[in-house]
């Protein structure tokens, strides 16, 4: 494809262009595509090959209405987030095609415009919150960039994004092959942090140090929360450049659609106010549209005033300074751990709005002596009543200490603080995280599992709860009070896997471990020792068996529960399965004892017989 003598290629030639003056970019591409009829759940990336016309259009009206800059459609063009369409494996070629797209759009244009390769974040929290390492974000984008390079960009540019963990990490893998400038952009909420908490002279100082040419904010909250980003940022950078696309406000749902309402008059002038701070790219993200642009390119065409002193127009909320709190007495739980045997038994909430066979249940467990009641999180992904609820009514009509479990599946970082804190306002301080059972398992195999942070995550964040801190580091006003308690298999398939997630685990904060229900004493000694000693107090499941049939159901089709042959043939030779099952669970309390903290029992079926005669075993060996 011949190009054009208005076709820049050197990457040199943007940076010396930036020199001379302000660049203007173009707006969004999203809210074009939608405004052409595209849905939202369509993958947007993938018009580059299916409907390359429609985006080129698109291209030449921001080069219409006087865009120095265009970016590719390809923010969401990396494998992670084209998964999703199942089209991870054309993610060069939907770049190619994305750069093929801009650059066909300014040869036709015949104006000299620079074609920005347009790169978003993964979609998913990168380790230690989320489950993706830092060298497979690095390789993600590594492969991005490559395929855009390839295709013609002159420059590219990482926005949007909310992790400087993350943004660094792309940074590090677009470095590694594309030699063409790099623009790198974080987003900010509406108190002038990222949603992780890191502040715009922070951002600054790490990109500098990564030699990146560009760096600045887009999305965020409109143009009067990049200004006065913009305005720090402009404070601590020394060597790169500043750049900003802000959203064109909030946006608001409408008849059926999403709509942004600053004005193009009201964003134009705003430009002018970050030109006059001395940022040198400025364009538009969200409800940003060719109106925009052209508005923005007739205003800078006027003087700019010198810059401001202050900023002014935004209302922050100013955080009261919170007084160190007095270390939280440590719950019940808490302080027998380690110190005594520790006895808890799983209580599954009702299908229902009723909870009195529940409440009857803890009642006979509390009189057998139980220390705490586990409560389940919708257990084989089927709806139950909600267990902070359960928990909530147990300790105020049984006066029993509960441990809630507390999945990462149905919730997203948002919601995990939000009932975190509400759950500590309702008196519950023991938390057992999980990951939960898989959707496809249960009542609603088409619903969405969030888990936007992996359980060491979790573990982590509610640690630093218990710091009177938030994800973001934001105060929330008073330290809380959790033990947190994590998931142990030590029969799973892989040892050596579940060992490196435990440890991480135990990294992160584990004040204890539960077991899943075990039955071979000799796979609990063979985790130990792959371990070398498990560090934090462990308390081991046992699920008393009720039958035969009951232990084929177990071994054959729930997953991660592995049941020895020798156990199966005596639930197949016993004449009263019941009792050989609370025979076997005894036997093997008796083996381990010395070796554990304590025991997590779980009902069969929610009957509570057996469970309440091996609370008495327990209690016997322990006096013994």
């Amino acid at each position: 494809m011949k190009d054009s003598p208005f076709t820049i290629h050197h990457s040199r030639s943007f940076m010396d262009r930036l020199e001379r003056g302000v660049v203007l970019a173009d707006g969004a591409m999203g809210t074009m595509l939608y405004a052409r009829g595209v849905p939202f759940d369509r993958c947007f990336d993938e018009l580059n090959l299916s409907a390359s016309e429609i985006v080129k259009g698109i291209h030449r009206d921001y080069i219409g209405a006087g865009a120095d800059l265009i970016e590719t459609n390809t923010f969401g063009a990396n494998r992670f987030k084209l998964s999703a369409h199942n089209l991870e494996e054309r993610v060069a070629e939907i770049n190619r095609a994305g750069a093929a797209v801009a650059r066909e759009a300014v040869r036709e244009s015949k104006r000299p415009v620079f074609v920005a390769g347009s790169m978003g974040p993964i979609g998913r929290p990168m380790a230690p919150l989320g489950a993706v390492a830092p060298e497979e974000v690095r390789d993600a984008f590594a492969e991005q960039a490559a395929a855009l390079v390839e295709g013609g960009v002159d420059v590219l540019i990482l926005e949007t994004f909310t992790d400087l963990g993350e943004l660094v990490e792309a940074v590090r893998g677009v470095q590694s092959g594309a030699n063409v400038p790099l623009i790198a952009q974080m987003t900010f909420t509406q108190e002038g942090k990222t949603l992780l908490g890191h502040e715009p002279r922070e951002i600054v100082r790490r990109l500098e140090l990564l030699d990146v040419e560009v760096v600045g904010a887009n999305c965020s909250v409109g143009s009067q929360g990049i200004l006065e980003v913009m305005h720090e940022m402009a404070e601590a950078v020394t060597t790169a450049r500043l750049s900003a696309m802000p959203n064109a406000g909030f946006p608001a749902y409408v008849g059926g659609r999403y709509m942004y309402f600053s004005t193009p008059a009201y964003m134009a002038e705003h430009a002018r106010q970050l030109v006059a701070l001395g940022v040198r790219l400025v364009g538009g993200c969200c409800g940003t549209t060719p109106e925009h642009i052209a508005a923005v390119r007739e205003a800078l065409t006027r003087p700019v005033q010198a810059p401001v002193a202050t900023i002014r127009g935004v209302t922050r909320t100013v955080e009261p300074k919170v007084e160190a709190a007095a270390p939280a007495e440590p719950t019940p739980l808490a302080q027998k751990l380690g110190k005594s045997f520790v006895v808890t038994v799983e209580v599954d909430p009702p299908r229902g709005i009723h909870d009195r066979k529940e409440l009857e249940g803890c009642r006979r467990l509390r009189q057998a002596g139980v220390d705490a009641i586990d409560v389940a999180d919708n257990p084989m992904a089927r709806l139950r009543m909600s267990p902070w609820a359960m928990c909530a009514r147990i300790q105020a009509e049984v006066g029993l200490e509960t441990i809630l479990h507390f999945t990462t599946r149905d919730r997203n970082l948002v919601r995990l603080q939000s009932d975190l804190l509400a759950v500590h306002a309702l008196g519950v301080r023991n938390i057992l995280v999980l990951r939960g059972d898989p959707p496809q398992m249960g009542d609603y195999p088409n619903a969405t599992a969030v888990s936007d942070v992996k359980p060491s995550g979790l573990v982590r964040l509610i640690k630093d709860f218990n710091r009177g801190r938030d994800v973001a580091n934001n105060s929330i006003g008073a330290p809380t009070a959790f033990t947190v308690g994590v998931a142990l298999n030590p029969s799973a398939p892989d040892p050596d896997k579940e060992a490196k997630v435990l440890e991480r685990k135990i990294q992160a904060g584990a004040d204890f471990i539960c077991t899943m229900p075990v039955f071979d004493a000799d796979a609990l000694d063979r985790f130990f020792r792959l371990m070398g000693g498990i560090p934090v107090p462990l308390l081991m499941g046992i699920l008393p068996l009720s039958s035969y049939r009951h232990a084929e159901f177990l071994h054959n089709e729930l997953p991660g529960l592995s049941i020895p042959q020798d156990v199966r043939s005596r639930m197949r030779a016993a004449s009263d399965g019941r009792e050989e099952g609370v025979k076997i669970a005894a036997e093997l309390l008796a083996a381990v004892r010395s070796r554990i903290a304590g025991v997590y029992l779980v009902p069969s079926f929610g009957r509570y017989d057996a469970v309440v005669e091996l609370v008495k075993v327990a209690r016997d060996q322990v006096r013994a």
